[in-house]
């Protein structure tokens, strides 16, 4: 029971040094100090770049699937477009809307200078 109270008392004697601040008074802190505050300083700057990293890498994603959407829709436009360009399709229009117009069976003459 004594020896369980000893480690407890010295527990809490370096929780209190450390804590308290008079571990960073000491000898071997004090000496490298600058290393400690460059360590610091490169790894506040690593946790930052990796956070605008993660940024940019959800914005690219966002972006290419906008851009996959565009390809598709555009895809769809162009199929649509082709579909009613094409001459029978057209010929039916021109006949739903009771236009007179028929096609000619004639080649087309070109008058030149």
């Amino acid at each position: 029971m004594k020896k369980m109270k000893f480690k407890f008392d010295n527990i809490r004697k370096s929780f209190v040094h450390v804590f308290g601040g008079s571990v960073l008074t000491e000898n071997f802190f004090l000496k490298n100090m600058r290393f400690i505050l460059a360590s610091v300083l490169v790894m506040i700057l690593f946790i930052s770049h990796r956070y605008t990293v993660l940024e940019r890498m959800s914005e690219i994603e966002r972006l290419q699937q906008v851009l996959r959407d565009a390809k598709y829709e555009s895809l769809t436009i162009s199929s649509s477009l082709t579909e009613a360009s094409r001459q029978g399709e057209i010929e039916r229009r021109v006949q739903e809307a009771g236009l007179e117009l028929k096609v000619t069976n004639e080649p087309v003459y070109h008058i030149g200078k």
